[in-house]
């Protein structure tokens, strides 16, 4: 397999999606709106629960969504408080705390999976509730990982609550924001929760990473966004995709304002990647989870590279 010639993967399915779908949320200020994606047919159909990044919301990152849609998972997607669709005011008392709510949308996601699902015509009784990864994008992966054990340290540089969820078996982190000791003093000031401990993430985890994502957020430069694969513990990959920036190739959409790199390429290898990663964790096979691991490397014209620790 590589990433301009997977060999040959399942024939895409017609994608069905459902949205708005409205989740009762007490104590956020507005309901929970959720778009449900999944193909029309096909059974013990696993879950990807996708945190998007700073301002998007459920109608975004649709080159991944509907990807693993065609290609047989039940994709949900939240809209956060800080989206752009909802405006909210950065005098309202819930912005300093957004991070937190980003959390709770998604556990509330899990929580009601039954409802979702039930949301979507034809889709009941078809959704394998013991197959669950999370996956986000910039702050969105920061999100998804304290679904899978990394926690927000406090200033005194103690590990705040363990937010994991033992409902989900892997993750997808595009971007994952990397420690808190070298952010640049606009974000010390202003993300004070960008300081995560990766120490007990051992959930299996795919992170991919862009060689020319120098974010104005840290003061390392693109090295900063694969602190999540090097400073945690148990079975992770690393796909570095050459030339990419932080949209990686245009992950959150080719016309979207944030996406700067543009090249379906790229975003192809994404696709494919995390598409045989999910597939091969939430299926229990390691060794088809090795195999998408060294795609890239097999490439004559790789467009990246991965590394792999068990």
């Amino acid at each position: 397999m590589s990433p301009s010639s997977p060999a040959a993967p399942p024939v895409p399915a017609t994608v069905l999606d459902a949205a708005p779908v409205v989740l009762p949320a007490p104590g956020r200020g507005t309901d929970l709106r959720v778009r449900v994606s999944a193909p029309a047919t096909g059974d013990r159909l696993p879950v990807i629960v996708f945190s998007h990044g700073f301002g998007q919301s459920m109608n975004g990152y649709a080159p991944l969504a509907d990807h693993w849609a065609a290609q047989g998972f039940v994709v949900l997607r939240p809209t956060h408080l800080d989206s752009r669709t909802l405006g909210l005011p950065a005098e309202d008392p819930r912005t300093p705390h957004i991070w937190r709510h980003r959390v709770t949308d998604l556990t509330r996601v899990l929580d009601g999976l039954d409802a979702l699902e039930a949301a979507l015509p034809g889709l009941g009784g078809r959704v394998d509730h013991g197959r669950i990864a999370v996956a986000g994008h910039s702050w969105g992966a920061q999100t998804a990982s304290t679904l899978l054990g990394a926690r927000v340290l406090d200033a005194d540089g103690v590990p705040g609550e363990d937010l994991s969820d033992p409902r989900v078996t892997a993750g997808v982190l595009l971007a994952l924001t990397g420690l808190g000791d070298s952010l640049s003093p606009f974000a010390a000031q202003h993300f004070p929760f960008m300081r995560p401990s990766f120490a007990a993430m051992s959930a299996p985890a795919l992170l991919v990473a862009g060689d020319r994502d120098d974010s104005p957020l840290s003061t390392r430069g693109p090295d900063w966004f694969t602190d999540g694969y090097t400073h945690s513990p148990g079975s992770k990959s690393l796909l570095t995709l050459y030339g990419a920036e932080h949209s990686l190739g245009g992950v959150s959409g080719y016309e979207a304002a944030e996406t700067t790199d543009e090249d379906p390429a790229r975003v192809g290898v994404v696709q494919r990647l995390t598409t045989a990663y999910l597939r091969a964790v939430l299926g229990g096979d390691a060794a088809g989870r090795r195999s998408a691991a060294t795609a890239p490397a097999e490439d004559p014209h790789p467009l990246g590279e991965v590394r792999s620790k068990e």
